[in-house]
């Protein structure tokens, strides 16, 4: 009898003991902070000139730094403002996406300047020149936004008007960010290709990228991220902070992204009673709406724009 249970617990152990050391890999993979942005995908090498273009706009651009908890070595988060050409009341606070920092979103940056905005880029925790050893995906640093918005305002007179936008975990986290009690000086919100919950985005590329099941890999990667970030990735859906929305939306999505796949953006705007839209960007692929073409792009965010906060004095 002690044979033939030894015989049964001897894999189940050896199938737990990889489990785990398999979670951690993935946790560490998805979670912990890089010092480098990664390189693009190899569909938008093809864009790699205009990007460059804009960063070297960035680059030349006069900007100020800003900080939060500027003093506090662990916990200081960084940001570059761009000011508008011209004295404007209107403030655009871009978040960047997975991997990425304020510079990466140079294209956006420059577009919402031409716009005559200024321009708030924040490096995100675990990203750029901010703290923070892992990741939150922008569930913490929703709460990080909520003081740049602070920030805004008290930098500002009494009539700013700010707009939030975000690319990717960037879209995500101005999503959730929607669902908190925002300053009526926040009058819109644009999110490209942001996911629907952490959760459902993993459980997704485990199936894509890893071939591996939702079981038991993401709930033990879930109980890490509980253990050092706080929350557990159920905990952490755009979809539910959207049903406490109130300010108008518009959703971008590419309709071939295959990183975050179209039918969350489906979702998010299906989760939203405040005034919406979606666009559905034909062929495009992840984070690729803008460069496709990006002066159609900016003709649809001007489009939202007059309707939705240019017009909203509220």
């Amino acid at each position: 009898m002690k044979k033939k249970t030894l015989t049964w617990t001897l894999p189940l152990v050896g199938i737990a003991a990889t489990s785990l050391f398999a979670s951690e890999r993935l946790f560490n993979f998805a979670f912990k902070r890089v010092n480098y942005v990664p390189e693009t995908s190899a569909d938008k090498q093809k864009y790699a000139d205009a990007y460059y273009a804009y960063v070297d706009w960035y680059q030349a651009v006069p900007k100020e730094k800003w900080y939060l908890h500027e003093h506090d070595a662990k916990n200081r988060m960084v940001a570059e403002y761009i000011p508008a050409e011209t004295p404007s009341a209107k403030t655009v606070i871009i978040s960047h996406g997975y991997k990425g920092n304020g510079e990466t979103m140079a294209n956006f940056a420059q577009m919402y300047h031409r716009l005559g905005f200024n321009v708030l880029l924040p490096d995100d925790r675990g990203h750029g020149e901010s703290a923070g050893k892992y990741i939150s995906f922008g569930w913490l640093d929703r709460l990080d936004y909520l003081q740049w918005i602070q920030q805004v305002i008290d930098r500002a007179n009494a009539d700013v008007k700010i707009l939030l936008f975000g690319v990717s975990m960037g879209g995500a986290t101005m999503e959730m960010l929607s669902g908190e009690s925002l300053p009526p000086q926040v009058k819109a919100i644009i999110a490209d290709c942001g996911y629907s919950s952490i959760e459902a985005e993993l459980t997704y590329l485990l199936k894509r990228q890893f071939h591996l099941p939702k079981y038991p890999i993401e709930p033990l990667v879930s109980t890490i991220s509980k253990r050092r970030l706080g929350y557990y990735l159920g905990d952490v859906t755009a979809t539910d902070q959207l049903k406490k929305n109130k300010r108008p939306i518009l959703f971008i999505h590419g309709e071939k992204d295959v990183y975050v796949p179209v039918g969350m953006a489906y979702e998010n705007y299906a989760a939203t009673h405040a005034a919406k839209q979606l666009w559905i960007v034909k062929n495009a692929s992840h984070a690729e709406s803008f460069w496709i073409n990006p002066n159609r792009y900016q003709a649809h965010v001007e489009e939202f724009l007059e309707t939705y906060f240019d017009a909203n004095d509220a």
